[in-house]
């Protein structure tokens, strides 16, 4: 972590020295220096007041210099915590972070009192990714993308057709495991899955096709890259005390953030665009039949045309680009934790096959990848209780959105 802000101090002065007269350098420096040090005072002492306060708050555990230390394995840190004191605290520089695994704090938090708390400023850093997408507002936007999100995925039509979709998915994914396991080759299966549930999720979601598994596609692998590298990037900025300057000066990672999301917007506008040109000529072909809104982006491009002022290309960008980062990450990180359990408990995936093969009807006789996904109807799902029960363990034990932060509007 000490590497990692050093290295963003380093840059910030090279890109002083090399743009600004060395005198204001200088002062720029000693501005930040002076800031720097003032800040860390400032969390020394509200640590000791903290530490020496009897007002049965929580316990204090550290400070956030800890959790930084900590923060490619923050998860796990966090867990051994919990296990000592179910609510805690860390001390930031004028102000304690309280962290809660007690279920009746996390109900309070997220369903009793939920109005009385916000995402808070940091949601700013995520904004020029996810732009107004859900995790990046609160209040009547919020609400808006959930109840539209609630009722366009509870419809029929758009279950059939994700099931499909995934259903196609998963063969192509088998399809390419047994190839490796043929040849005995190393596969790294998470980066699989990423990018089978990308692939997936972005037919569901834009409805095209983006082959990032297979590679071929040399816009579908642009984007994907893209993609990884902007998730990766803005998630670094919760550590980089300096990402705002770098991003004024357009230096470092901000620089190359700024890059990745234009490929993005340039991919995602273009479907947008030739959406809106479909459904126009199928309208005109057609005036008196329902135009196709199998995928999510149609949906909201016929729910825009009830509110075209709100509901403008870049909302439509930052509302669907979030339902894929959500639904894309969550699957996949599941699915990762949930094959590392089986290879764990050889004993519960063998339980898993055998009520697989049975409920399925397909105990008998050699099936292609694709027939046997066939086969894997809702009816024959509804029958894999086992199944069920371990993806529902693998859920608890590793949660597809392990930490949730909130902050309190009023006392």
């Amino acid at each position: 972590m000490a590497a990692l802000i050093h290295s963003s101090s380093a840059a910030l002065i090279l890109a002083l020295g090399l743009y600004a007269a060395p005198a204001f350098a200088l002062a720029v420096f000693s501005l930040l220096t002076a800031s720097v040090l003032g800040a860390l005072a400032l969390l020394f002492f509200t640590y000791l007041k903290e530490c020496v306060s009897k007002d049965g708050r929580p316990p204090v555990v550290g400070t956030v210099i800890g959790m930084l230390i900590h923060f490619n394995h923050l998860f796990d840190q966090l867990s051994v915590l919990a296990r000592k004191h179910k609510t805690f605290r860390f001390i930031g520089a004028g102000h304690s972070e309280v962290v809660t695994a007690d279920p009746v704090n996390v109900e309070y938090i997220l369903r009793t009192n939920f109005s009385n708390y916000s995402k808070g400023n940091h949601i700013t850093i995520l904004r020029d990714l996810f732009g107004d997408g859900i995790f990046a507002v609160d209040g009547h936007k919020w609400r808006h993308q959930r109840k539209l999100a609630s009722l366009e995925f509870s419809t029929k039509n758009l279950r059939d057709y994700s099931t499909a979709v995934f259903r196609s998915n998963a063969a192509k994914l088998a399809s390419k495991l047994s190839a490796a396991a043929n040849v005995e080759q190393v596969v790294d299966l998470q980066d699989l899955l990423l990018r089978s549930t990308l692939d997936a999720i972005f037919k569901v979601g834009f409805g095209a096709e983006l082959n990032s598994l297979s590679g071929s596609d040399e816009f579908g692998t642009r984007f994907t890259k893209a993609f990884d590298d902007s998730n990766s990037i803005t998630f670094r900025r919760y550590i980089d005390m300096f990402w705002k300057v770098k991003r004024l000066l357009n230096i470092g990672l901000e620089s190359s953030l700024k890059k990745n999301i234009k490929v993005i917007n340039d991919f995602v506008y273009e479907l947008i665009r030739y959406k809106r040109e479909h459904m126009k000529d199928e309208k005109a072909a057609a005036p008196s039949a329902q135009i196709g809104r199998e995928d999510i982006l149609s949906r909201f491009l016929i729910e825009s045309q009830k509110d075209p002022a709100n509901m403008t290309d870049k909302y439509l960008r930052d509302i669907t680009l979030s339902f894929i980062i959500a639904g894309r990450d969550s699957s996949a990180n599941t699915l990762t934790w949930f094959f590392y359990m089986l290879c764990k408990h050889p004993e519960v995936r063998d339980k898993i096959v055998i009520e697989v093969r049975e409920a399925s009807n397909s105990s008998d006789g050699w099936l292609s990848f694709q027939e046997f996904c066939d086969k894997v109807t809702e009816e024959a799902l509804d029958k894999m209780h086992y199944l069920h029960a371990a993806l529902t363990e693998t859920m608890r034990l590793y949660p597809a959105v392990p930490l949730v932060k909130q902050v309190l509007r009023s006392f």
